[in-house]
């Protein structure tokens, strides 16, 4: 029984973890944000506070054929930065 309880966990988790890229004037940052199923995209950059959580974040140069800067499991991006947010990568 616990083991069915516990991946049922996993399964929700999984499903609430959105793909997003986020565009900055210097940065093109792609990973997940925790948005809740059925929940808009645009909803949630609204309703955030000072900073936007992402996960399994890697950031790259925003110029055409950036290199990547940084590879971290979680940053905050700071909402006043955000230029652009698109679901996927």
């Amino acid at each position: 029984m616990a083991l069915t309880v516990h991946l049922g966990a996993n399964l929700m988790t999984d499903q609430s973890k959105t793909k997003v890229t986020i565009l900055t004037g210097s940065y093109r940052i792609k990973g997940y944000i925790d948005l809740i199923p059925g929940a808009r995209l645009t909803d949630f950059i609204v309703e955030a506070k000072d900073f936007v959580a992402v996960t399994n974040a890697e950031v790259w140069e925003a110029v055409l054929g950036g290199r990547q800067v940084l590879s971290a499991p979680f940053i905050n991006v700071n909402r006043d930065c955000i230029q652009i947010v698109t679901p996927g990568h």
